[in-house]
């Protein structure tokens, strides 16, 4: 099934004659209008306390309902990804982070509501002051502390955040 199937008028003028253009895009033969299929952009954080703990939490909803995840989200429109990196990390665990830096991308497809959606999942590495409690949020049903060494990889339900993780910990 191409990505895009679940458009099937063009929504620029209605027509019915809103066909696949190529694997990442479809055009109108009627008004001539085209749609690219983008990644969307997201972010994924390793948030570090004093003791060189990092947080993981339980995801709350699906997809991956139960299984555990890193705080992070997906971008919003006319936001910046360090602004969404903030923003979901408040929402998600109450935290406000003191640093935050760049590590790496990962391309990943993320189904939600019958379609594969693109991202690219972008990592950050931050820091909190001390060693906070933390409540869980939003997306997330708890969230706790572990040491680096503690984390099975395989328990993290994303593919995009289980292979960013294993990356991260092979690094440290």
């Amino acid at each position: 099934m191409h990505p895009l199937d679940k458009f099937a008028c063009c929504p620029s003028c209605g027509s019915r004659h809103f066909n696949i253009q190529n694997e990442k895009s479809k055009r109108c033969a009627d008004c001539g209008f085209e749609y690219y299929l983008n990644p969307s952009g997201a972010t994924v954080a390793f948030i570090i306390n004093a003791r060189g703990e990092i947080l993981l939490n339980r995801r709350a909803k699906n997809p991956a309902k139960g299984t555990l995840d890193l705080p992070g989200g997906f971008m919003d429109m006319h936001e910046t990804l360090e602004e969404c990196l903030f923003r979901e990390i408040k929402e998600e665990t109450g935290l406000e982070i003191t640093s935050c830096k760049f590590l790496f991308s990962l391309p990943n497809l993320y189904h939600f509501s019958g379609m594969d959606i693109p991202t690219i999942d972008c990592f950050f590495e931050c820091r909190v002051e001390g060693c906070p409690e933390v409540v869980a949020n939003d997306d997330a049903a708890e969230c706790f502390w572990i040491g680096p060494e503690s984390i099975d990889t395989s328990a993290i339900g994303l593919r995009s955040v289980r292979l960013g993780t294993e990356r991260y910990l092979a690094k440290l």
